[in-house]
């Protein structure tokens, strides 16, 4: 059955109509730039992890924790002073996917919400977002866990 077919005639103009002026998105050219400035990301990410670990020696297992709050605070103060919403509608998912876009969640609720004040505006819907992300971080955590523990003291590993 065709889909146009269960539409009346007026909708089925209508559908005709907004197909001829409906913008043409550009999805090889937005997957290349989120490509790009994603990866840019990771590699800001990973010099300053090297970073961590000449300067201050750290190793490669304990220089991640650092880098992470590193790049999660660099990306609160880009959205803060406007930088990182630029950069979000140039790359699109190239800059909400690494962790930098979780900083970006934080802050644009806090700074969307501070009129109404620090405890019920910036207080009340700065996880607003991020929120979820952190629950399914620490519950997952805490069952990743619980399995290990487990099987580590029933012989498993």
């Amino acid at each position: 059955m065709n889909k146009d077919s269960q539409f009346t005639p007026t909708q089925q103009q209508y559908q005709q109509l907004q197909q001829k002026y409906e913008t043409k998105r550009p999805v090889l050219k937005n997957c290349i730039r989120a490509f790009w400035v994603g990866g840019l990301i990771c590699v800001i990410g990973q010099a300053i992890s090297y970073a961590y670990m000449y300067f201050f020696n750290f190793t490669e297992q304990t220089a991640g924790n650092p880098t992470v709050a590193t790049m999660v605070f660099i990306s609160m103060l880009l959205t803060g002073f406007g930088v990182y919403d630029r950069l979000a509608q140039f790359a699109g998912a190239g800059s909400a996917v690494p962790v930098t876009g979780f900083g970006n969640a934080v802050i644009s609720a806090a700074i969307e919400h501070r009129t109404e004040g620090f405890v019920l505006g910036v207080g009340g819907n700065i996880f607003k977002l991020a929120g979820t992300v952190i629950i399914f971080g620490v519950f997952s955590a805490f069952v990743i866990a619980l399995v290990k523990t487990i099987l580590t003291q029933w012989g498993g590993l």
